[in-house]
């Protein structure tokens, strides 16, 4: 599982954002840089590192021995949880778990070195594990 080896600040603000927000375009990582095809974010989610880590795992049995894999996120956003049955009151509770708050344009996986009929099931399979909706995309 991703997670930061250190941090500066261990509890971060909850930063709500309206649907409006959420839903404008990412401006970076939204090209295909590194490989030859990539999974693209549509909508968007919070990835936690389980799912990333599920992706992977499908990326990774169709890359084998010849192709490359690059993963282009890393959840760093930590999500903090009282424990079950605690009253409210007497502060925030401690980091649960990391996230990375995708938002629509942002590529998210890349794929080189692999045949395209191969690289489009596969991405499209990792896709699948994901909370949001994804496209296969290629390099121009």
């Amino acid at each position: 599982m991703l997670f930061p080896k250190k941090v500066k600040h261990r509890k971060w603000q909850t930063q709500r954002m309206s649907e409006k927000r959420l839903n404008r375009p990412d401006t970076r990582g939204v090209e295909v840089v590194f490989g030859s095809f990539a999974l693209k974010a549509l909508t968007p989610a919070r990835m936690t590192s389980n799912q990333i880590e599920a992706a992977r795992k499908v990326l990774t049995r169709a890359t084998a021995k010849t192709g490359k894999l690059w993963i282009r996120i890393f959840p760093d956003r930590p999500v903090t949880a009282k424990p079950a049955e605690v009253g409210m009151g007497s502060g925030k509770g401690d980091p649960k778990h990391y996230v990375f708050q995708v938002r629509p344009g942002r590529v998210l996986f890349e794929m080189d070195g692999v045949p395209e009929d191969i690289a489009r099931a596969h991405l499209r399979q990792a896709g699948m594990k994901l909370p949001m909706k994804t496209a296969v995309v290629a390099r121009h």
